[in-house]
């Protein structure tokens, strides 16, 4: 056996292994980075997560106003429309009160066909959420009225309409023209 070999085994001290105290830095310094990197990588995601959400609600906001803005528009698209179409009911109404009682029965077919006329029309409105303001014998209200004209009148309190020289209209409950009426003044309050 002298070509054989031994295998010697590894003889084992009790002593500490020479490890110097640079190597120990390092060490700690390799599982010490791993967490750095960790807890900056937490508060990327983090960051990106909060970016997301943020960009996800301005998302739906916008979406919403758009919806808002589209129902707006869809609401009132036809207000010029509309607004051309009431010195038509306002010209039918003047032909219906123009005719006096001596000339209803010579009138009277002409009559009806215009009245017709103007309950079609009427109808059309309500249809298209139109609605004419009522505004006789009530107290004026700035937002729905225009004075044209005031008169003594001490049986009335002050600012009550007594009469209406043109009428006034809503569309979807938004002023589409404001009647223009003759108020009183003197009187109770």
């Amino acid at each position: 056996m002298t070509k054989d070999k031994k295998f010697k085994q590894p003889e084992v001290e009790d002593e500490e292994p020479n490890i110097e105290p640079e190597q120990v830095e390092e060490n700690t310094e390799e599982t010490e980075q791993p967490e750095d990197e960790l807890a900056v990588l937490a508060a990327e995601n983090a960051k990106l997560k909060d970016a997301y959400l943020r960009a996800c609600a301005e998302s739906e906001n916008v979406k919403k106003r758009c919806q808002q803005e589209i129902e707006k528009n869809t609401k009132f698209a036809l207000s010029a429309f509309a607004k051309d179409l009431l010195t038509v009911a306002d010209n039918l109404h003047r032909a219906i009160t123009s005719v006096n009682n001596e000339q209803k029965e010579q009138c009277r077919p002409l009559l009806e066909g215009v009245e017709m006329t103007q309950s079609e029309l009427s109808k059309i409105f309500a249809k298209f959420g139109i609605k004419k303001i009522d505004s006789l014998d009530k107290v004026f209200d700035p937002n729905f009225e225009q004075v044209v004209q005031e008169i003594e009148d001490p049986s009335k309190p002050a600012g009550t309409v007594i009469a209406e020289l043109q009428s006034g209209y809503l569309l979807n409950d938004r002023i589409l023209r404001e009647a223009m009426v003759i108020v009183t003044k003197g009187g109770k309050k």
